[in-house]
């Protein structure tokens, strides 16, 4: 089955074990699919919000079919890797935005190779996070045009240093490039003015933008967060946020109108989780956010609208569907060459889009990610041990009205819409079938569940490359105000070496374009929209670095930048782990960065 094999044989079965024959004659629709990032079902005044203003997107919500009981994971790159494959998240590879976890499969073909397949032009415009280096990224997986930014995050660990939202470098392709501009008009007007070149070419494209707003830190220009000033400084700017996107997404829709690509397009909006902002404002009566399993969590907006395909004029779905449906559906409707032999959880919804059929399947979901490891105190011989990867039973399992929430509080939202009660006593039965769907999920997932997808180092395609912190497995460390502050923590990396020979790595304590010394600060960052604080000078005297099997260490002078060690490495798996110590012998943290080089 092409979803057991390594990437180069899934991309075959798609080139050469074809089950359906694409459309002839017909125009191919174009696909839109646009992603927020944090924004949570009730931060939209389509649903309700008392004060926060989404015209754009509630005009979008009027014209389009709506799937009220549409589920995500309540982080983002789980999510992301369900959207992308059609599998469930502990099924990908990617069930935690870092940590050593957010690296997708390479034996599961992407949405963006399966639009590709069949003849159709691929971008990508955002926040990709699953995957930095290759053969994870966003140009490894399918997709021919993109501008994008590594992990979590604009101002994530491994992203360009200082970017602020605003004037950033991000990534065209695999090479860095300045951008003029608010990150996410940024995104909007490389995706819009790919897709005008693409409709002069007459080409059909398929356009993936996930937006890093409203992800914090929530920096935005005043002249959105304005409106909201009354509220929480935070909520404030998180809303602004929003209200920038939706402006974005006002000229998105102009744009396909003034180009006559609106009939024939399929646009959808959703988001990637639960709110982490508008809770206290709003939450459409819903318990719990981001991150959390109670409905608050995961349950998101999914509008999907298409004129010329009779998706139109603003109907809702009710019943259970879930993202790794969108990609069975979008090759339904836009009949796509369905690759042979790859298995899909999700399911085709395009019978109830089109209104053939009332409501989707009746089944048994579930939700489920790896919740993020963070190693607490001083690094050292009292730091804690740390359970790393899903937890079984950590999951809500859903079915029609019923939510089994960690195998032992059972909620029915028909009665309890905001899962107040605990009703598990008075439905044993209910609790009891939700367990068994559940056992056998577990069983069915769990060997994919529990892998750590290695870091690839030595590749002709890719030399040197960047080992971050982003990828210490079940170690939180994914942000440069984590490296400013100097976090006390360490981990070991997954890696995997592609071709035997010579290596050389370099141990950094700030990023390759900060040219200072490891031991000294950094004065504070103020940008146009957002500022960082000042970095943070440590003491460190000693270095040290074991691969492979060997372990080598050296003294850290006063002006050095790096520790630089070489060593002769065989093919295969191994782990890697590094040491900053002070003058004491006390270890201090990691290696926040490492750059892989075979010589």
């Amino acid at each position: 089955m092409c979803g057991n094999l390594t990437r180069r044989d899934a991309i075959g079965c798609l080139a050469g074990g074809l089950s359906q024959p694409a459309a002839r004659g017909a125009a191919k629709p174009n696909v839109i699919l646009v992603l927020s990032d944090d924004q949570g079902y009730g931060d939209l005044s389509c649903h309700g919000n008392p004060r926060l203003r989404t015209p754009n997107l509630d005009r979008l919500h009027a014209g389009s079919v709506r799937l009220r009981d549409f589920h995500v994971t309540p982080m983002c790159a789980p999510t992301r890797a369900q959207l992308l494959t059609g599998r469930d998240a502990l099924a990908t590879g990617a069930t935690n935005p870092s940590s050593g976890r957010g690296l997708l499969r390479t034996g599961l073909p992407t949405m963006a190779d399966i639009f590709a397949a069949s003849g159709y032009r691929t971008g990508l415009f955002g926040k990709w996070n699953l995957g930095d280096t290759y053969p994870y990224r966003p140009t490894d997986r399918g997709f021919e045009e993109v501008v994008w930014f590594p992990s979590t995050h604009i101002g994530s660990l491994p992203d360009s240093w200082n970017n602020d939202y605003y004037n950033d470098q991000y990534r065209h392709g695999n090479k860095l490039q300045r951008y003029s501009g608010y990150c996410a008009d940024v995104f909007f007007n490389e995706a819009i003015e790919w897709m005008r070149e693409r409709h002069s070419r007459r080409e059909p494209f398929f356009t993936y933008i996930p937006t890093n707003t409203p992800h914090s830190p929530f920096f935005v220009p005043e002249k959105y967060r304005e409106p909201y000033r009354d509220l929480p400084t935070d909520v404030a700017s998180f809303f602004g946020m929003i209200a920038n996107l939706d402006e974005n997404m006002g000229r998105l829709e102009a744009m396909l109108r003034q180009t006559g690509l609106r009939d024939n397009t399929i646009l959808i909006f959703a988001t990637d989780n639960g709110t982490i902002g508008g809770d206290r404002i709003f939450n459409t009566g819903m318990r719990g956010r981001k991150v959390q399993l109670w409905e608050g969590g995961h349950r998101v907006p999914c509008f999907v609208g298409w004129p010329a395909g009779g998706l139109a004029g603003g109907r809702d779905v009710d019943g259970l569907t879930q993202c790794q449906d969108l990609l069975p559906t979008l090759i339904d409707l836009c009949n796509l060459k369905r690759p042979a032999g790859v298995e899909f959880d999700g399911v085709s919804l395009a019978p109830v889009l089109r209104g053939e059929t009332e409501r989707p399947p009746d089944r048994r979901l579930v939700v489920q990610y790896s919740p993020v490891q963070v190693q607490a105190g001083v690094i050292g011989r009292d730091t804690p041990v740390l359970p790393g990867g899903p937890r079984k039973g950590h999951a809500a399992v859903m079915w029609r009205h019923w939510r089994l929430i960690d195998g032992s509080a059972l909620y029915d939202l028909r009665a309890d819409p905001a899962q107040k009660r605990n009703v598990i006593g008075d439905h044993q039965e209910i609790a009891a079938r939700l367990r068994t769907h559940y056992e056998s999920w577990w069983e069915r997932t769990q060997p994919y569940a529990l892998d750590l997808q290695p870091t690839h180092i030595g590749s002709s395609v890719e030399n040197p490359v960047l080992v971050s912190a982003c990828e210490w497995a079940d170690v939180w460390m994914d942000q440069c105000l984590q490296v400013r502050r100097g976090d006390h923590r360490n981990g070991v990396w997954h890696i995997h070496v592609e071709r035997p020979g010579d290596y050389e790595f370099s141990l950094r304590r700030w990023p390759e374009s900060v040219t200072i010394p490891m031991r000294q600060g950094l004065p504070p960052h103020k940008g146009e929209v957002g500022e960082y604080p000042a970095g943070v000078a440590l003491p460190i005297a000693r270095a040290r670095l074991r691969i492979g099997g060997r372990e080598m260490s050296r003294t850290v002078d006063e002006n050095d930048s790096a520790a630089t060690f070489r060593l002769r490495l065989a093919r295969g798996r191994t782990e890697l782990k590094t040491w900053f110590y002070d003058g004491e012998g006390a270890e201090i943290c990691g290696a926040y960065y490492v750059i892989a080089r075979r010589l």
